[in-house]
């Protein structure tokens, strides 16, 4: 296989000699050139073709998310953002993935060796699976150790479908790699009294409740992060914290948010096999379930269980996902009903959601 091109973008010279090694150790990866911002950068582009870009935020002359807007509206090319984890950090690097970006890692604020040197791993896979991705125009509108991979019988227990629990449909939406922009979307197509939604996004604990605020000003309905023991109620979405499984557990009387400081499952915490797992036992056929846009597979066997369980269940399609990993494997294995393009999903949610629950019994206790 060819090595994958990367052009380090950074303004401090030193995380650009870090970076350089670090990815140059890869042997799936060449480093091509480095810039000290975006205009040196727009040059070396065209000079070398890079297959991805690594970008700073804060650099000189232009700052990254102005380079970047007109990167993904001029020549759409992979990108993976390099942020602080701060709250403008997290702010920044969600108005990124927005703009297009396909990735992210956090750049530490010291001892910046030793932190890229742990971090090689991690900032290496994603810059070899950005190269696999497709990014699109914007619009406005080496063997290493790694933790052993679990499913979700390590947090919860498989258990029967309970038929119908409450009073009316629940959405349970999963999504990876893509899925901020995704989730974006979808929520923003949302009336105020949707059904009430539950989400579990693969992301990091500082940036889950900066993006849960960042959607609920574009979303009719009422977007926050979980909290455990909060009630789920139609008009409100309910977003999984970065560093918990989120669950959906019913009380006796009603359906709520559990949240489960446990193992990573899939290697993700939150998982969306999780989630899924949850809605399964506790919730039934009256759960209309979609995963979207992400790398791995982390979703599709929860999407199977709920398939399974009779509740409908929908994948986004390969052409308008970024990484089609987690829907396509979903797919593949037979536990979507439905596979479609992002444009259409949020209207399909919804025509299901009004739709009677066939052959379910209905359970309140």
């Amino acid at each position: 296989m060819e090595k994958v091109r990367v052009l380090v973008i950074d303004d401090s010279a030193l995380v650009r000699k870090l970076l350089s090694a670090m990815l140059d150790s890869d042997p799936g990866i060449e480093v091509v050139g480095v810039a000290a911002d975006p205009l040196i950068a727009r040059d070396k582009i065209k000079l070398l073709n890079p297959d991805v870009l690594t970008l700073d935020v804060e650099m000189p002359r232009m700052d990254g998310l102005t380079f970047l807007e007109n990167l993904m509206r001029l020549r759409p090319m992979p990108v993976v953002m390099v942020s602080s984890l701060t709250e403008r950090g997290a702010e920044v690097t969600l108005r990124a993935l927005e703009l297009g970006a396909v990735d992210f890692f956090t750049k530490p604020s010291s001892d910046l060796a030793n932190s890229f040197a742990e971090s090689a791993q991690d900032i290496c896979a994603k810059v070899k699976l950005a190269a696999l991705s497709k990014p699109r125009a914007y619009t406005a509108v080496q063997k290493l150790d790694v933790p052993p991979r679990l499913s979700a019988d390590a947090v919860l227990p498989r258990m029967p479908s309970p038929g119908t629990r409450g009073n009316g449909r629940i959405i349970a939406i999963g999504a990876s790699t893509g899925g901020t922009e995704a989730i974006r979307v979808l929520l923003a197509a949302m009336p105020p009294d949707a059904p009430p939604i539950v989400i579990t996004q693969h992301i990091p604990a500082a940036f889950s409740g900066p993006f849960a605020a960042r959607v609920d000003h574009c979303s009719a309905m009422r977007v926050c992060e979980a909290r455990d023991g909060q009630p789920i109620q139609p008009g409100h979405a309910y977003i999984a914290p970065g560093s918990q499984h989120l669950l959906v557990m019913w009380d006796g009387a009603k359906h709520v948010c559990r949240l489960h400081d446990g193992p990573q499952v899939n290697r993700h915490k939150p998982s969306v096999d999780v989630l899924f797992r949850s809605m399964a036992a506790n919730v039934g056929a009256s759960t209309v379930a979609v995963l979207l846009t992400g790398m791995g597979d982390d979703g599709a066997r929860g999407l199977l269980e709920l398939r399974d369980g009779g509740a409908p269940t929908l994948v986004q399609d390969e052409a308008t996902s970024v990484v089609w990993g987690m829907p396509g494997a979903a797919w593949k294995m037979g536990a979507a009903d439905e596979m479609l393009p992002l444009e259409r999903i949020a209207a399909r949610l919804l025509a299901l959601a009004q739709q009677p629950i066939a052959g379910a019994l209905r359970v309140v206790s």
